[in-house]
C-alpha cells in the first residue's frame, strides 16, 4: 500500500471511531462486566454462607451478628427464582408472582418519578436562591440540613392527614400524592446541596471575565455556572433518584397505600413462615425500581456528556 493510500480519508459510510470513542466504549464495557461480576460474587457469597454458616446464625452476647441459614430464614437463590414463576396464591385465577410484583413496581416507580421531579425542581430553585443571595444561603442552608433529621416514618402519617383536608373545587388530595410529597422531601436535599456546590464552582477569574464582558447574572448563570455545575449535579440527581425510591417505599408502608411494592413487602413478609421464597420477590422488585431510576439519570448524563469534565461526589 502506498503512502498516498494510507493518508487517504476513509470512504463514505466507513468512518472509524475516534480514539476517545473507543476508550469510552471500553470503559462502558468494563463497567457492565464489573457490575455483572459483582452480582455473581454476591450470589456466590450468599450460597457459601448458607452452606457453611450455623443454622442459628452467629450470636455474641445475645446480639445476632450474622443471620440464620435455615431454609425459612435464608432460602436458596433457585428457590426464590422458582417462586417468582408460580402463582401468588393457590387460587385458580391467581396471577403469577412476577406479574404482581411488576405491576407494583411500576406503580411505585410512577410515584417516585413524580416525587423526583418535584424534589429536583425545589432543590434547583433553592440552590439558585442561595447562590444569588449570600444571606439566603446563611438563612436557608441550615434548615435544609435540619430537615433531613426528621424521622420519615413519623412524618408520613402527618402528611397524609394534612393532605386529606385539602379540597379545592373538584380537586381532592389523594393518598398517592402524600407518598410523592414524601419522596420529594428526600429528593430535594442532595439536589439543593449538589447544585449549590456546582453553581459556586467556577473560578473567580472566569466570573471576573464575564463581568468584564458586562454579562449580567442570568447570562453568567446560563453560560458559565450551569455548565460548570453538571459534574456536581449528575451525582446529586442519582442520589435523589435513589432517595425518591426509598421514600416512596417507606411512605407506602407507613401510610398503607395499596398497589405499590412497599405494601407487597409488608403483605408477603407474613407468608415467610410457610413460603420463604415469596417475600423476596417484592424486595428484588424494589431493587429493580432503584436501578431503573438510576439508569434514567444515566441517560440524562449522555445528553450532557460534553459538560462532564469530571464528576464529583455530591
Amino acid at each position: 500500500m502506498t503512502r498516498t493510500a494510507e493518508l487517504a480519508p476513509p470512504a463514505a459510510g466507513k468512518t472509524r471511531p475516534t480514539r476517545g470513542q473507543a476508550r469510552r466504549g471500553q470503559a462502558q464495557l468494563r463497567r457492565i462486566l464489573t457490575g455483572a461480576l459483582g452480582l455473581i460474587v454476591l450470589a456466590a457469597l450468599w450460597e457459601l454462607y448458607k452452606l457453611l454458616g450455623p443454622a442459628d446464625g452467629v450470636v455474641v452476647g445475645g446480639t445476632t451478628l450474622l443471620p440464620r441459614t435455615s431454609d425459612l430464614a435464608m432460602p436458596h437463590l433457585w428457590v426464590m427464582a422458582e417462586r417468582v414463576l408460580e402463582p401468588v396464591t393457590g387460587a385458580a385465577a391467581a396471577l403469577p408472582l412476577w406479574l404482581v410484583v411488576l405491576q407494583g413496581s411500576m406503580f411505585t416507580l410512577g410515584i417516585a418519578a413524580v416525587g423526583w421531579l418535584v424534589g429536583v425542581t425545589v432543590g434547583l430553585l433553592l440552590a439558585l436562591l442561595m447562590q444569588r443571595f449570600r444571606l439566603a444561603e446563611s438563612a436557608v442552608l441550615p434548615w435544609i440540613v435540619l430537615s433531613q433529621t426528621v424521622p420519615l416514618i413519623a412524618l408520613a402519617p402527618l402528611v397524609r392527614r394534612w393532605g386529606s383536608q385539602i379540597e379545592v373545587g373538584n380537586f381532592s388530595w389523594e393518598s398517592w400524592m402524600s407518598v410523592a410529597l414524601i419522596a420529594s422531601y428526600l429528593a430535594f436535599f442532595p439536589v439543593s446541596v449538589g447544585a449549590l456546590r456546582g453553581l459556586s464552582s467556577p473560578d473567580a477569574n472566569h466570573v471576573d471575565l464575564m463581568h468584564c464582558y458586562a454579562a449580567g447574572w442570568w447570562t453568567t448563570l446560563w453560560r458559565l455556572r450551569l455548565p460548570a455545575s453538571v459534574g456536581y449535579l449528575l451525582p446529586a440527581l442519582r442520589l435523589a433518584a435513589a432517595s425518591a425510591v426509598i421514600g416512596t417505599v417507606v411512605a407506602e408502608v407507613s401510610i398503607g397505600l395499596r398497589g405499590g411494592i412497599g405494601r407487597l413487602i409488608v403483605e408477603y413478609a407474613g407468608a415467610a413462615g410457610g413460603d420463604p421464597g415469596k417475600p423476596w420477590a417484592p424486595i428484588f422488585g424494589s431493587i429493580a425500581v432503584g436501578l431503573l431510576a438510576a439508569g434514567f439519570v444515566g441517560l440524562i448524563g449522555l445528553f450532557l456528556r460534553r459538560f462532564r469534565r469530571g464528576e464529583v461526589a455530591a
